[in-house]
């Protein structure tokens, strides 16, 4: 079964993120089988907290295949190295992306450096700088364009200030588009389309949304046009506007925004079904994830 160009490698597997936290004994098997199902042409890496690389060689000593990590780094670019060895230990295992927050207090040049240095060690790996919402966001955007370096926002939480609102969001998509940094975004993306969550009351972005919202941007829309677009909660609407995009179209917007991290493959799966996005017979069943959708943070382990 084919799963469009539009779509392919856009869910990352955080399953062992919040609201999720699905145990690592469920949640790696459970990837592999992904990867071994009609929909695996949507599904992305498996993402993992450095702070528990502990834990992975017993898990993966007990599995068939190998298992593509994007490694997520919350303590910066200082903790990478010594993640990188320990890593490198591990077998049947192989890093494919790194997600690095900045530490406080680091400088973009700073950031830069380590970032080169990181990138020396470890060739042909993605890295990905968790951009922070404070007023060093600008500068890094402009110090990650022209370089190899991809950005990642997080959209979203466990609490209400964790979620940007249309406009804080639409002026980062504004901005990394417009400096030609690829970016993905993490957290707070539970659904396809925008939604208020009948449970918290917060207000939750749609990953979709932020799709054609990156389309828009490259195509020179403005701030207040990608807003609008982020506040879209016509999902058929949405899904038309997507699947009317050009095979350069599509090339050029997945060039831009890469994937999103999800704690659960199989929410994002469905409705996409539903929209008519994903063919049916793409749904068919593989091994529970434990988990629920989208990853947001976790101070310990997050995304």
């Amino acid at each position: 079964m084919t799963i469009s160009p539009l779509l392919t490698g856009l869910c990352d597997d955080a399953a062992l993120f919040p609201p999720g936290n699905a145990p690592m004994d469920t949640a790696v098997p459970a990837h592999l089988a992904h990867e071994r199902s009609a929909h695996a042409a949507l599904v992305g890496p498996f993402v993992f907290p450095a702070p528990r690389l502990g834990e992975l060689p017993a898990i993966v000593a007990e599995q068939d295949g190998e298992l593509d990590l994007s490694l997520t780094v919350p303590a910066g670019t200082d903790a990478v190295p010594a993640a990188l060895a320990q890593l490198r230990s591990i077998d049947g295992v192989k890093l494919v992306a790194m997600e690095i927050a900045v530490a406080e207090g680091q400088t973009p040049d700073a950031l830069l450096a380590a970032l080169d240095e990181i990138a020396s060690a470890a060739p042909g790996v993605d890295i990905f700088v968790e951009v922070p919402r404070d007023e060093r966001r600008p500068e890094i955007l402009a110090r990650l364009a022209g370089t190899a370096y991809a950005a990642k926002f997080r959209t979203g939480g466990v609490v209400a200030t964790a979620y940007p609102d249309e406009a804080e969001l639409a002026a980062a998509i504004h901005a990394v588009v417009g400096a030609g940094v690829r970016f993905k975004a993490t957290a707070g993306l539970h659904h396809a389309v925008r939604n208020t969550d009948p449970d918290t009351g917060f207000e939750q972005h749609g990953f979709l949304n932020v799709m054609l919202a990156a389309h828009r941007a490259a195509g020179g829309a403005g701030v207040d046009e990608i807003a609008s677009t982020l506040a879209d909660r016509d999902g058929k609407r949405l899904a038309d506007r997507l699947n009317g995009l050009s095979a350069e179209e599509v090339e050029a917007l997945r060039a831009n925004f890469m994937s999103f991290g999800t704690c659960s493959i199989s929410d994002p799966l469905t409705e996409l079904v539903g929209l008519g996005l994903v063919p049916s017979a793409s749904t068919e069943p593989s091994a529970p994830t434990g988990s629920v959708d989208s990853n947001s943070i976790d101070e310990g382990s997050r995304a």
